[in-house]
């Protein structure tokens, strides 16, 4: 069992590596006043989160009717008390590259980072 110390000493270094930043934006249902009428609007619920994109291509190629296509595994590298939920677009900017992601699924968390896998954002769901 690590110590608090170590734990903390650990994070440290992992967030040393984290040369990007994130937004993220949750689609959210928004309620009007007089009609009850309900709508959907963006809202940023996290700004300029430091964090680390990992890209892993994987080695086989799907074949489909069309052509063979390539599969990519994204993740996102993030401190472990941030609340990304599953849906969210994530949008971030590493290297001079900014590019909009969803959220693919439920983040594994380690006392030191948190690892999110991601999918290029092509609409909202």
């Amino acid at each position: 069992m690590l110590s608090k110390a170590q734990v903390l000493k650990a994070r440290e270094a992992v967030e040393r590596m984290y040369t990007g930043t994130c937004m993220v934006t949750e689609h959210q249902k928004v309620k009007s006043g007089a009609s009850k009428l309900v709508t959907y609007a963006d809202k940023v619920v996290l700004e300029d989160q430091p964090c680390r994109l990992s890209f892993k291509g994987l080695d086989s190629a799907q074949q489909t009717e069309s052509a063979a296509g390539i599969a990519q595994v994204i993740k996102l590298f993030l401190a472990p008390d941030i609340a990304v939920r599953p849906g969210s677009k994530v949008t971030v900017t590493q290297d001079g590259v900014t590019a909009d992601y969803r959220c693919s699924g439920v983040p594994a968390v380690y006392p030191t980072h948190q690892e999110i896998i991601l999918e290029l954002f092509e609409r909202w769901a």
